[in-house]
């Protein structure tokens, strides 16, 4: 016996930004922690950190907390992408 499952083009784009969000949060979470670490921002620490003496910690900091921003970026580009879909497709 099979089951018919019906879902809408809305309920798929909501699915999908929502799970991008959830992603979102605890990104923004590790990014506070390294604001409030540091006392500055992604941008001042880079600035800061690339005139400053060889200390591994604050660069491994650095390879992280980019990292973070990165994830940020790719995940709220995502979302304008989800939000602008025309297309919806399942595969």
């Amino acid at each position: 016996m099979s089951i018919t499952v019906t879902v809408s083009k809305d309920e798929i784009i909501r699915f999908e930004k929502l799970k991008a969000i959830s992603q979102i949060a605890p990104i923004k979470e590790r990014i506070r922690y390294f604001e409030s670490k540091y006392r500055c921002t992604f941008g001042e620490f880079k600035d800061g950190i690339k005139r400053e003496r060889e200390d591994f910690e604050r660069w491994d900091d650095y390879i992280e907390w980019k990292a973070y921003i990165e994830s940020l970026k790719d995940l709220e580009s995502k979302i304008r992408d989800i939000e602008d879909a025309k297309d919806v497709r399942i595969t």
